[in-house]
């Protein structure tokens, strides 16, 4: 798959940066992008823990010198995701796959007692944020060289197909983040373009810590009772799936909900 290239948010850490790597472990070439707000207050209303910096964005395109751009911009900011994507264009010639991997997660109360502004935030980050990086980098797929080869992949949730305790508002955005998956893959009939949502149960990232503070606990350990396969899902294993349905093969999986869950019951 050597010069195919692929546009990736939320890149900097987590689930994000471990697909970059995958990636270019295919042959990829790809722009890592990430809003990089660290402790900031763009991060977004509702959110109380550390998002990605700049330095850890740098570093990942460090590791792969000449195949990784890095970008930092806020998937919120559809402008900033236009001129992303074509940069990816300009710089390696053509766009293959796009991963929208950024996301953030807040709650830790009943629905009925959950702050408007939490709701928003999750909306803005992790459903338009989805919507924004297909509406930017499918017009390039279908303007491209190859458009039956070009994947659009979001990560979704186990919370986009059941409800969580204390995570109304998150399952309410993973929820929309399938939807609009299943409404994008509707939309591109006959064009060879694909899309597809990866589905990662607990995953040991620093969402998980920030998600099992939401519940008062102290290890990420402790969601391995929620895992029928006894421990926690590595981020190179969604990965590693990830990868795979931005393949020129992955297009069987178009309009799919692909479980990364390793057997996640609740």
């Amino acid at each position: 798959m050597t010069g195919r290239v692929a546009l990736v948010t939320g890149a900097a850490r987590g689930i994000g940066a471990a697909t970059v790597r995958a990636l270019c472990a295919d042959g990829y070439s790809v722009l890592a992008l990430d809003s990089c707000a660290g402790d900031g207050p763009d991060r977004g209303h509702g959110v109380n823990y550390s998002l990605a910096g700049r330095e850890d964005l740098e570093k990942l395109a460090a590791e792969h010198p000449g195949r990784v751009l890095a970008e930092v911009a806020d998937v919120r900011d559809r402008a900033a995701l236009e001129r992303a994507a074509a940069k990816a264009v300009e710089r390696f010639g053509r766009l293959d796959a796009a991963v929208a991997a950024a996301a953030v997660i807040n709650g830790g109360r009943p629905l009925w007692e959950t702050p408007e502004a939490d709701l928003r935030t999750l909306w803005e980050v992790d459903v338009l944020g989805v919507w924004h990086t297909a509406a930017v980098c499918v017009p390039h797929f279908l303007a491209g060289p190859a458009p039956s080869g070009c994947r659009f992949v979001a990560v979704a949730s186990a919370a986009g197909t059941r409800g969580l305790f204390h995570l109304s508002g998150y399952g309410a955005a993973k929820h929309a983040v399938v939807g609009l998956v299943r409404g994008l893959a509707a939309d591109l009939v006959n064009t060879g373009v694909t899309a597809v949502a990866v589905s990662p149960g607990s995953t040991r990232t620093d969402m998980l810590r920030a998600t099992a503070a939401l519940y008062d606990l102290d290890d990420v350990e402790a969601f391995t009772d929620s895992q029928l396969q006894g421990r926690l899902v590595e981020p190179e294993e969604v990965a590693s799936l990830i990868a795979y349905c931005c393949s020129p093969h992955g297009g069987v999986a178009n309009g799919a909900v692909m479980s990364a869950e390793g057997g996640f019951r609740g």
